[in-house]
């Protein structure tokens, strides 16, 4: 299982990795570990007719600062930054970790990104001005001990009905599913995304991922943790309506229930 919380914001140019080793200073401690990656896109939801894409042609000597990660020991907490995301990740790495609520990698990320913001005002790199914000949760579906059968959905997906084999088509080997819900008032998304995949033990696994996305409803730090608990609660909802009751239980929604 995998938890994200993703601020974007317009992007500080003047942000260094020099910049990034000070600022690690402040976080060592609880994410003593580093790793650099590539860069992330931005990512915004828009809700005017799709347009082709154009293509951007950039120049310059200076090279694009990578995304640097802070780990914890354990590697089940990375912080994610770069010039223009602030994001957190709790993971489960192995048997023994414990998801976390909600609310403790809420208030976690919260202390995190404040020090962030007052990095940014102390280096006078500006401020964090947020376009977006990202909620995500990624669950992994299935059983060590049964095979999972990628071509049986309906064991996952509520009210969901598969061609039978007295058609002229097989039974499907696999499926793959997406949703796209609008929120009310345009203020974003909520997207679903069910995979198959397999472990590195070679076991068969479905993979579902909810991420609600939007821009919040005002400036600063509040109105952006407002989209959060907002998004949240579109994710907790939207699993409930679109799984069937067998992984309720498996996923143990009660532990994620909406208040």
């Amino acid at each position: 299982m995998e938890v994200a919380l993703s601020l974007q914001f317009e992007p500080v140019d003047g942000l260094t990795t020099a910049h990034i080793g000070l600022l690690w200073k402040k976080y060592r401690s609880q994410l003593p570990l580093i790793e650099e990656h590539p860069p992330l896109d931005p990512a915004f939801e828009k809700f005017d007719p799709p347009r082709p894409k154009q293509v951007e042609i950039r120049f310059g000597n200076k090279p694009p600062v990578p995304r640097v990660w802070f780990l914890s020991e354990a590697k089940t907490e990375v912080l994610q930054i770069q010039h223009d995301r602030f994001i957190h990740n709790w993971r489960k790495v192995g048997d023994g970790a414990t998801y976390p609520r909600y609310e403790q990698i809420r208030d976690q990320f919260w202390g995190e990104a404040q020090a962030f913001a007052r990095f940014l005002s102390e280096e006078k790199l500006g401020l964090l001005s947020i376009n977006q914000c990202e909620i995500t949760y990624v669950n992994h579906v299935g059983s060590e001990t049964e095979e999972v059968d990628f071509g049986k959905a309906e064991n996952l997906i509520a009210n969901w009905q598969s061609l039978t084999e007295t058609a002229f088509l097989p039974k499907p080997e696999e499926v793959s599913l997406n949703w796209r819900y609008r929120m009310p008032d345009d203020v974003g998304r909520l997207h679903v995304m069910v995979r198959p995949v397999w472990n590195e033990k070679e076991q068969r696994f479905w993979t579902m991922s909810l991420m609600a996305r939007g821009r919040p409803a005002g400036e600063g730090l509040e109105r952006a943790f407002e989209f959060f608990d907002l998004g949240r609660e579109w994710i907790v909802r939207g699993f409930t309506d679109l799984t069937t009751e067998s992984m309720h239980s498996q996923w143990e929604r009660i532990d994620v229930s909406t208040k």
